[in-house]
């Protein structure tokens, strides 16, 4: 059974490094806008699904069936802050982005648009950003790898440190060579596969206890079906849905749609896919519980599922939905850091007439440092669970960014200070917290964005407010929809 699931998985490697050849190849003689944006021109389809499968990590499959499985369905509203944070940044927020990012002198990543929203010369909102990102991203990224070594070692017994350097070399290898439209592609058939896995298991586990081919199913725990939990876990978990407003890997699949009818298709799809993802997350540790009992390790439960109903050329393809939840987010997020030192800080700061060839060499060499660092930190034992390096991530990500974008793209009257003050605060916010009071129950993400938002209106407010150029170029995104659509 390990050799076929072990063949599998090799198979599924090949596979995406296949991706990574097509689109290395495609775009010989290409420049950032397509390394990095895939040049404007990604379709409803890959970029709902790739949005989508950027942002669920194996925590989907591993930490929140682990979680209902152990305490219930007290354990989902994390699950519902995030379906509702999605949903609403597809809605209000990916229509205004794309806008404003082509009108705003065609912005390719998240700290050129917020420069250039204010017209300003200033690199300082560039340089800001791109610290976050590279320290975040480092350690998010850290998260998937550890999660690579971690399915590897509870499936075959294999070393956990040596599992992660393969998948950490096959993240990098299609992510160097093919840039945006290769994550983009190979998100979307990870998003397709993860869909698979999360929808078959499940329904085969029922299946089969409903045809009795069970002897016994095991007994749920009084109020296990109760949403019932402490405020600050609901609090908490709601919060989490605001950090998709501020996630730069997942937000920049918005500025890379080439119109806004598919812009509205890709929204249809994106919301429906992780709702569904979610839903089914949830049922696979409700499953899971009446299916096998009391097991060890809760974190196994999907994996455990899957052995022992299916054969294992089928659990090796399902469990590849695993790799996929962990490889799809790692790659975007090496692609968003690369962008933000490359286009952020390399150029305007240290290569002023780099070429687009230097510019895509810096970006690949930032790709391979950053994935070094994160195969570091996830190789020690030390380093914290996979979810609490997911959790501290998010945390900085939403609260640094999910405010000044919100307020870039509704309020006016926000200014390049205020946002810049946003992001200080935010940040700085999320990470006191964490220090200091992560004691209260609370997660950080909501006292962070909290902070980013009123600094960022406050110190807007006490300053001149925007010249008339930037209000116009707002208005031009805000009011005036593109004839053409691209």
């Amino acid at each position: 059974m390990f050799n076929t699931e072990l063949l599998v998985f090799i198979a599924y490697f090949l596979f995406m490094l296949g991706i990574g050849l097509v689109f290395f190849m495609k775009s010989k003689g290409g420049g950032e806008k397509d390394y990095f944006l895939g040049g404007r021109k990604m379709g409803a389809w890959v970029s709902a699904l790739s949005a989508g499968a950027s942002d669920m990590s194996a925590w989907v499959l591993m930490g929140l069936p682990a979680s209902v499985y152990a305490a219930g369905m007290g354990q989902t509203w994390i699950a519902i802050g995030l379906a509702i944070g999605y949903a609403l940044s597809w809605i209000f927020e990916a229509p205004r982005l794309r806008r404003f990012s082509i009108v705003a002198k065609d912005s390719i990543t998240i700290p050129q648009y917020l420069t250039n929203r204010f017209l300003s010369r200033s690199k300082l909102l560039q340089l800001l950003c791109a610290l976050i990102f590279l320290v975040a991203y480092t350690i998010y990224a850290a998260s998937s790898i550890k999660a690579c070594g971690t399915l590897f070692h509870t499936v075959m017994g294999i070393d956990a440190g040596v599992a992660m350097y393969i998948a950490a070399f096959i993240i990098v290898a299609y992510t160097f060579l093919g840039g945006f439209s290769a994550v983009c592609w190979t998100d979307f058939f990870q998003g397709l596969l993860m869909l698979a896995a999360l929808l078959i298991a499940p329904i085969f586990a029922l299946s089969l206890i409903n045809s009795g081919s069970m002897s016994q199913a095991a007994p749920l725990p009084d109020g296990y079906f109760s949403f019932a939990t402490s405020w600050q876990g609901i609090v908490s978990g709601l919060g989490w849905g605001l950090g998709y407003f501020g996630m730069p890997h997942i937000i920049i699949r918005f500025m890379s749609i080439k119109s806004e009818k598919e812009l509205r298709k890709s929204s249809v799809i994106g919301i429906t896919w992780t709702v569904i993802i979610l839903v089914m997350s949830v049922v696979a540790g409700v499953v899971g519980r009446i299916f096998l009992g009391e097991i060890s390790d809760s974190s196994t439960v999907f994996i455990t599922m899957v052995r022992k109903i299916f054969p294992a050329l089928v659990s090796g393809l399902l469990l590849s939905a695993i790799l996929s939840a962990a490889m799809s987010t790692a790659d975007s997020q090496l692609l968003a850091s690369a962008s933000a030192f490359a286009s952020d800080v390399y150029k305007p700061l240290l290569r002023k007439k780099a070429s687009d060839r230097e510019m895509l060499w810096a970006a690949r060499i930032v790709v391979l440092v950053i994935a070094l660092v994160a195969l570091l930190i996830a190789s020690n034992p030390n380093s914290g669970t996979i979810m609490g390096l997911v959790e501290n991530a998010w945390g900085v990500f939403g609260a640094a960014f999910g405010p000044v974008i919100l307020l870039s793209l509704f309020w006016k009257r926000l200014t390049f200070a205020g946002a810049a003050a946003g992001i200080i605060a935010g940040a700085g916010m999320d990470i006191l917290w964490l220090v200091f009071l992560s004691g209260t129950g609370i997660y950080e993400i909501v006292p962070g964005f909290a902070a980013g938002l009123v600094a960022a209106v406050l110190i807007s407010l006490c300053g001149q407010k925007p010249g008339e150029d930037v209000e116009a170029m707002f208005d031009l995104a805000a009011y005036t929809l593109p004839n053409d659509e691209s």
